[in-house]
């Protein structure tokens, strides 16, 4: 995953609290998972994406390199 497509999804997340996953972006979501940036809730029925603190640090570091 590009470094922009990251940071667009981060700060997608970031404005809304969490954000909810729609059926086509799972693999993306769990991308972002494993690299540790966010935790996917998946004890509801719709999942929702959260950032973690290193997710945080990570996209306040992309903003600070602009």
């Amino acid at each position: 995953m590009e470094k922009e497509a990251i940071k667009s999804l981060l700060e997608t997340i970031d404005q809304q609290v969490n954000a909810a996953i729609l059926g086509g972006t799972e693999e993306t979501y769990e991308e972002l998972e494993r690299l540790g940036y966010v935790t996917i809730d998946k004890h509801r029925v719709q999942h929702f994406a959260t950032l973690t603190p290193e997710g945080l640090h990570y996209l306040e570091m992309l903003h600070n390199q602009e």
